[in-house]
């Protein structure tokens, strides 16, 4: 078998294990009554189980134990080995610390330092950031890798999470995110990277079967967790580990929607004296659909701007056509926009 194909088969066997176990865990929640209720931050109108995230989670891990078990990812060196379970053991990781919020409410504080703790375990598994890339070339950082992979690690997890406000929306985009990143590790020639991605990408794209508007069941912290922390260690691994200037910056570029959602939000709340993690409507989402866009739109709005981005990364990466993909994101991204325009406009 080609190796190509494997990454095909990484894909389908996690969108199908998605697909078929997203019913069974919705009805172990209705049963249990482990649902999100609604509130004055939520959407939705009626309970909906939260607990979508153990689907994508066995949809993502299952895949990748058959490809482990056919031709354990090629013989890796050892030392790719660990980086490759430094990423599967810290997902597990995040899906526990997730799920358990899930169950039982956990407070904030705690949550962080849970997740500090498996981010640097990843690190002494080999998930690190080395360089960094400055206008003068790249820097190796020395010490600093750990303190900067650890933030990295745990603040795309948080990124995911706090995005995940309307139906569909996270999933869709780490759905997004994960291909993009599987192009490019393929390209790289990260084969093993590209694996995973392709692995989260069926997982995430599978589970949108259930949870696009109107959701019938929700991923929860597990899944959100699970999939941020799963995408920022596949961009340590199959990019920033291969020392080059372009490959270095792409994964900031692939997750720029949730790094700068994220970011502008801590902001907004610091400048007006709040906790970083008190919950307010300042997200993104939140604010187009004050503007009067529909839920769809909405969603839809922040697909095509994850996209476009990722667009640029295919087209900054040197990918044949790259940039012509990057043409054909601008052209969409103008079109939904437009409509989220005109239906704004219909609002005022």
């Amino acid at each position: 078998m080609r190796g190509e194909l494997y990454h095909i088969l990484a894909f389908l066997i996690s969108m199908n294990v998605v697909l078929w176990s997203t019913p069974v865990v919705k009805n172990f929640g209705l049963k249990t009554g482990y649902v999100d209720r609604p509130g004055d931050r939520k959407i939705h109108q009626r309970p909906i189980v939260r607990l979508g995230g153990i689907s994508i989670f066995v949809g993502t891990m299952t895949s990748l134990l058959v490809l482990w078990a056919l031709f354990g990812f090629e013989r890796l060196p050892s030392e790719k080995e660990w980086e490759v379970l430094g990423v599967a053991l810290g997902g597990l990781g995040f899906f526990l610390i997730g799920l358990a919020d899930d169950f039982l409410n956990l407070t904030a504080i705690s949550r962080l330092i849970m997740q500090v703790v498996v981010a640097t375990m990843s690190w002494f598994m080999g998930v690190q950031i080395d360089f960094l890339s400055l206008p003068f070339g790249l820097t190796h950082i020395g010490w600093l890798s750990l303190p900067i992979t650890v933030i990295w690690l745990v603040g795309m997890a948080n990124a995911i999470n706090w995005i995940d406000g309307l139906d569909g929306l996270a999933a869709g985009v780490s759905g997004i995110a994960a291909v993009v990143l599987l192009i490019v590790t393929l390209f790289m020639d990260q084969l093993s990277a590209a694996l995973m991605a392709a692995a989260l990408a069926g997982g995430a794209l599978g589970f949108l079967r259930y949870n696009f508007n109107p959701a019938e069941i929700f991923m929860g912290d597990g899944g959100s967790y699970f999939m941020g922390f799963m995408l920022a260690g596949i961009a340590v691994i199959g990019l920033v580990k291969t020392t080059a200037i372009t490959a270095v910056v792409l994964p900031y570029l692939i997750l720029a929607v949730p790094i700068v959602d994220m970011s502008s939000v801590i902001i907004s709340r610091i400048k007006e004296g709040k906790s970083p993690f008190t919950a307010d409507k300042s997200h993104l989402h939140h604010r187009l659909l004050q503007a009067g866009l529909s839920h769809r739109l909405t969603v839809l709005f922040i697909y095509a701007l994850t996209l476009w981005v990722g667009s640029l990364a295919l087209g900054f990466s040197g990918i044949p056509s790259g940039w012509g993909y990057a043409l054909g994101a601008t052209l969409l991204l103008s079109y939904v926009g437009w409509q989220a325009w005109l239906q704004a406009r219909v609002k005022d």
